[in-house]
């Protein structure tokens, strides 16, 4: 079975946010652990952010693109859970956020609103474009939202 990971497409995770306090150092640490499961071989699916984003995460875990042997799918939830979130408090985040959480835990986005991810300004390029790649169940090695976002680093495959 293919190796896939889901990781978020926080600016944060760049190598210069990561001084002597790291803001994300538990998201960070997720994240590049899944990235070095996936092996060398690594296609990423992402829009531009995610790519550098990803670009970094490859860098600090030591993995080479080229291929398709895996894939690094960069992507996040809403930006809306709080009030100091980049797109303000909106209550049908949260609503949207356990739906997507659940649709990438199972495997199955066909139910997902694409238009309501845009309004509440989820980051969902990359996870739209890997759907035919997110199969089966997941592992969550991260879930939480710091900053009002939700964030999570998902695996898939063995």
């Amino acid at each position: 079975m293919t190796r896939v990971v889901l990781v978020p497409g926080v600016l944060a995770l760049l190598p210069e946010h990561a001084s002597q306090v790291d803001p994300v150092a538990e998201l960070r640490a997720a994240a590049v652990e899944a990235v070095r499961w996936l092996g060398d071989g690594v296609q990423v699916v992402a829009d531009a952010q995610g790519e550098r984003v990803a670009d970094a995460l490859l860098a600090e875990a030591g993995v080479a693109r080229g291929g398709a042997a895996a894939y690094l799918v960069v992507g996040n939830g809403s930006a809306k859970r709080s009030e100091k979130a980049p797109g303000h408090l909106d209550e049908r985040a949260f609503a949207f956020d356990d739906a997507l959480r659940a649709a990438l835990v199972a495997g199955d986005l066909s139910g997902v609103d694409w238009t309501l991810a845009e309004e509440l300004w989820a980051s969902v390029d990359g996870i739209r474009r890997a759907a035919d790649l997110v199969a089966g169940p997941a592992t969550v090695d991260y879930d939480d939202d710091p900053y009002g976002v939700a964030y999570w680093v998902m695996r898939w495959g063995s």
